[in-house]
């Protein structure tokens, strides 16, 4: 008899909730996890600290408020980077609480220190204390995470040249930065600090960036963007960093030089693999440190699953969860249905994005027809109240069936409003629930019923013209 049914290495979003779900199938199930990472990247290093940073960045510079009170407006005229980290420091604080609770409250064994494989049943757990353990179990769930890809030519010294895991480390927000990589993380954390007043430029090699977005809700963000003294250097390659006395010198093979006090980069994750001894258990990783699963996220090893952001894309907590969920229920014999297709994604930029379905460039290129309806906040009472004339939503709306196709949505509250186009998409419904259908007044959510009428207002003159 081995010690436990089901063992989960780390205890990130997609580790805890395979936990717990386990638990409540009733199986003997223990998590290992660092002491100080327990909640893992999400919690400490990535989605909730920069999320809190950016609810901060937004509240002290009072950037949202400005349309109403005026563009010199701030509510703290010199913000520290000990004004920024007191919230963060906060939230995660109170979210590690939550965390080993739920995990005390459903006997779920949390183990403090890393572990390797010993075998495909085994694995020795270092404590903190240095001691070694084993530990075994007839299930194993790998979801240890991701860490910022570091280029080996660059020398990172954590303050004026870091990742996306050493910015809340700064001493102070930089008066200029650089960042190296136009992906999710990188505008976010170039749209937070150039709202903090900074300096920022972007150094992408793609010409272009969020190339996955709707192309009119990129457009509005580089406005926005450029709007907050941002410079953008697409199709641009950094052939060297140099560390000087009074800050950086970011060299781009095209011969351009960009002084800076920090730079920043931005480049992709790497899985956190490779102290696992993945071949002891008959595993591999890729060179991105990623593993290879299933539809049910079993690997190579049947009773050995990965889950989070070591299996690559799309690399969400909220995905994570879920492939976490599913997996325990594959594993303990329960049936569970598949992951839905259709999922929403959020990026947390400033102002914010979020979409779900196809774009516009994707329906044209597969020959989808499609019609757009399109609200404008500032057409709403609530966009004016809330001080918001650019955000915006836009539904892909089939002339065919009328059903949903695409919504994409820019601006305050985008990824809180995409779910009600989720549900009516994942339900079937088409445009007429969203026209016939009753909003609070006044809200944002109401923009669904205004960009509904949009679209089926066109829809209506094409039918007439055939008519």
């Amino acid at each position: 008899m081995r010690d436990y049914d089901f063992l989960v290495i780390g205890s990130g979003p997609g580790g805890q909730k395979a936990a717990i779900a386990a638990a409540k199938l009733g199986r003997r199930v223990a998590v290992v996890d660092r002491p100080d990472m327990v909640g893992g990247v999400s919690i400490h290093t990535g989605t909730i600290p920069s999320k809190t940073l950016r609810e901060a960045v937004l509240y002290l510079t009072g950037l949202t408020q400005r349309d109403l009170y005026g563009q010199s407006y701030r509510l703290k005229e010199d913000i520290t980077i000990g004004d920024l980290t007191a919230r963060t420091q906060h939230v995660v604080s109170r979210e590690v609480d939550v965390i080993r609770s739920q995990l005390s409250r459903n006997h779920v064994s949390l183990f403090a220190g890393t572990g390797r494989f010993v075998d495909d049943h085994t694995i020795a757990l270092r404590e903190v204390t240095g001691n070694d353990r084993l530990l075994s179990a007839d299930t194993i769930v790998i979801a240890t995470g991701t860490r910022p890809a570091r280029p080996a030519t660059v020398e990172f010294d954590e303050q004026t040249i870091l990742d996306s895991d050493n910015v809340l480390n700064l001493e102070q927000v930089p008066r200029s930065m650089v960042i190296v990589g136009a992906g999710v993380i990188g505008m976010e954390y170039a749209s937070m600090f150039a709202a903090l007043g900074s300096k920022i430029t972007v150094v992408e090699q793609r010409p272009g960036m969020l190339d996955f977005c709707d192309v009119e809700v990129i457009e509005s963000l580089k406005y926005h963007l450029r709007d907050l003294a941002v410079t953008f250097r697409f199709g641009e390659t950094v052939a060297a960093v140099e560390r000087h006395a009074r800050g950086t010198l970011t060299i781009l093979e095209s011969g351009k030089k960009i002084p800076a006090d920090t730079v920043m980069y931005s480049a992709g994750r790497q899985g956190l693999t490779d102290a696992l001894d993945l071949d002891k258990a008959g595993l591999s990783a890729d060179k991105r440190g990623r593993i290879k699963v299933d539809e049910h996220y079993r690997t190579e090893v049947p009773h050995i699953y990965a889950v989070g952001d070591v299996i690559g894309f799309p690399a969400l907590a909220a995905t994570s969860m879920e492939q976490g969920r599913t997996a325990a229920y594959h594993a303990c014999g329960e049936p569970v249905n598949r992951m839905h297709d259709l999922q929403p994604i959020g990026i947390y930029t400033i102002p914010e994005i979020s979409f779900i379905g196809r774009t516009e460039d994707q329906l044209t290129e597969d020959r989808v027809p499609f019609e757009v309806g399109i609200s404008r906040y500032r057409e709403l009472a609530r966009g004016q109240i809330i001080g918001d004339s650019h955000g915006m939503l836009k539904l892909l709306v089939s002339p065919d069936d009328r059903k949903l196709l695409g919504v994409h949505c820019f601006g305050t509250g985008a990824t809180e409003l995409i779910h009600i186009g989720q549900s009516v998409m994942g339900c079937g419904g088409t445009v007429d629930y969203l026209v016939d259908a009753v909003f609070n007044y006044p809200t944002l959510a109401e923009s669904y019923k205004v960009a509904a009428l949009d679209a089926t207002n066109k829809i209506r003159q094409i039918d007439r013209l055939r008519d």
